[in-house]
């Protein structure tokens, strides 16, 4: 039986001047502008028919704080399909709260690079379905790397970087996901910094890679413009879901629009 390719919103989530939880938009994970309110967006996005919904606390892992896990359970009361829940996770505990408060999975970035072993405590204690480890990649054009490609005839390889895209690791994005999958990880978040707010397409090249390197479902993120990103990401890239947050969060074009258009076109979806 063919599996249906996932459509899911994701919306990035910092405090604001008073200390309250908004959603932000940005590029290259940088110039983030105010986008609305978290709780609201969740509902409208459960309405909307979204398979799946993320959401990301952008600074907990920069600033070394703990995820907003009220705001979480907030955003949980609101949405009946499965939540993802990223930032600031370093521990099993972390993974534990995170679960309690609502979520259905975690996303793991900085902590799991730090620490690998927590993607093994994590596929122990909770299943591996719930660990998703999410990877913020960044082309790099010198000699440093593992695995190299050719884009527009030049060579490059992937680099995985932390705390949101901050501070770059020198581990390369393939030898990660393989690591990673080995550990437990029940799905990859493939995150372009190229990429982000561009609305330019994903990262075909990038997600590319990853899904030919390993088995484990990979979430293609960063770059959608539009339903036909989406049928290129996952005709060319094989990838297995579709993240986007611009396009859905200011009306230009809907869940339903995008699920049409694939389905026009022989892409299983759930419609």
């Amino acid at each position: 039986m063919t599996l249906t390719k996932r459509i899911i919103p994701c919306i990035d989530v910092d405090l604001d001047e008073d200390g309250n939880p908004a959603v932000y938009t940005g590029v290259h994970f940088e110039d983030l502008k105010y986008t609305g309110d978290p709780v609201e967006m969740a509902r409208a996005y459960n309405e909307l028919g979204a398979d799946e919904f993320v959401f990301l606390d952008i600074t907990a892992s920069a600033e070394g704080r703990e995820t907003m896990l009220h705001v979480v359970e907030q955003v949980a009361d609101e949405v009946f399909i499965p939540l993802t829940v990223g930032g600031g996770i370093r521990t099993t505990d972390d993974i534990k709260e995170t679960l309690r408060a609502g979520a259905d999975k975690v996303s793991i970035t900085t902590g799991a690079l730090e620490r690998p072993e927590l993607v093994n405590e994590g596929a122990k204690a909770f299943g591996s379905q719930c660990i998703v480890i999410s990877v913020d990649a960044r082309r790099r054009y010198d000699e440093q790397g593992e695995n190299y490609i050719e884009i527009d005839g030049e060579s490059c390889w992937f680099e995985c970087t932390k705390k949101g895209g901050r501070e770059g690791t020198g581990i390369d994005v393939l030898e990660w996901a393989t690591e990673a999958e080995s550990r437990g990880a029940g799905e990859l978040f493939v995150n372009s910094i190229d990429k982000d707010g561009t609305k330019d397409g994903y990262d075909i090249p990038l997600t590319t890679a990853v899904t030919e390197t390993v088995d484990t479902p990979v979430i293609a993120s960063s770059g959608c413009g539009g339903p036909e990103d989406m049928y290129e990401v996952f005709t060319e890239a094989d990838a297995d879901a579709g993240l986007a947050a611009s396009i859905f969060h200011f009306d230009e074009h809907s869940i339903k629009d995008v699920k049409q258009y694939l389905d026009e076109r022989d892409v299983p979806v759930r419609l």
